[in-house]
């Protein structure tokens, strides 16, 4: 292949919108994306909506950016990264990555709390404040959209389906007891709380998904989310049940 050819194959031209109230990030994307690919991007700004109208006219598209290399046209930033082979998320698609995240967050925040308090990381605190810290940041995705939260909840869980209202308090039952057990404080309430939801919470799914062997979508990381309803709910709702039992059996242990 000549030098001339690799370089050709190297030059990628994108259309994006950049307008004084306005700058696409996706156009953003785009091009950071191009660049970290080793391509030289030939940048035309759209300055103005009717600009942005004809070019979209004019390449019969519906969207901008679009980006062409070569004489091909590959389309917006999600069709560019698929044409670099990277993963989409396609509308609708399950995933892990929130709970994923929530789990790692609140693992590395107990870590640190064990540390600040002691200097040191003791397992089984760091264990007991992971699961609470957990419970916390749940119950809160879940306040951000009670209202979505609860009508994916009834879609399984047994208690919603028969009485409403509890999928509106489950969201501040679940953060209520997390902080509770967080601070080591009204164990008579944080713990019955967490056995009672986690329980149901628990046969809930494992009747939908494992006896009745529906494909949902689970409200543990609240309205609109994308995690499938299985595995990562029974381990949320065992975690609850699990930490509210060791609460009770932890003074007989020590």
């Amino acid at each position: 292949m000549s030098t001339h050819a690799a370089i050709h194959q190297k030059k990628a031209v994108l259309y994006r919108m950049v307008m004084p109230g306005h700058t696409c990030p996706y156009g953003l994307k785009s091009k950071a994306l191009l660049e970290r690919q080793g391509f030289t991007v030939e940048d035309h700004h759209l300055k103005t909506r009717e600009e942005t109208d004809a070019f979209k006219q004019a390449h019969r598209v519906k969207t901008t950016p679009q980006t062409f290399i070569g004489e091909a046209r590959i389309g917006g930033y999600d069709d560019l990264r698929a044409h670099f082979g990277k993963p989409v998320l396609k509308e609708g698609e399950t995933t892990y990555k929130p709970v994923i995240a929530i789990f790692g967050v609140a693992l590395a925040l107990a870590a640190a709390m064990n540390w600040a308090m002691s200097g040191t990381i003791e397992p089984v605190r760091t264990i007991e404040w992971f699961i609470a810290v957990a419970m916390v940041l749940l119950g809160l995705q879940k306040l951000r959209d009670v209202e979505g939260f609860s009508t994916m909840f009834l879609n399984y869980d047994l208690l919603a389906m028969r009485w409403v209202p509890y999928g509106y308090i489950y969201p501040y039952a679940e953060t209520l007891a997390g902080l509770l057990m967080v601070a080591g404080a009204l164990m008579w309430l944080s713990v019955p709380l967490a056995l009672v939801i986690g329980t149901i919470g628990a046969v809930s799914v494992f009747k939908a998904v494992y006896i009745d062997r529906r494909e949902l979508k689970c409200a543990c990381v609240g309205g609109g989310s994308n995690v499938p309803l299985g595995f990562v709910s029974l381990t949320e709702n065992l975690m609850m049940v699990g930490m509210a039992v060791w609460m009770v059996v932890k003074p007989a242990v020590h």
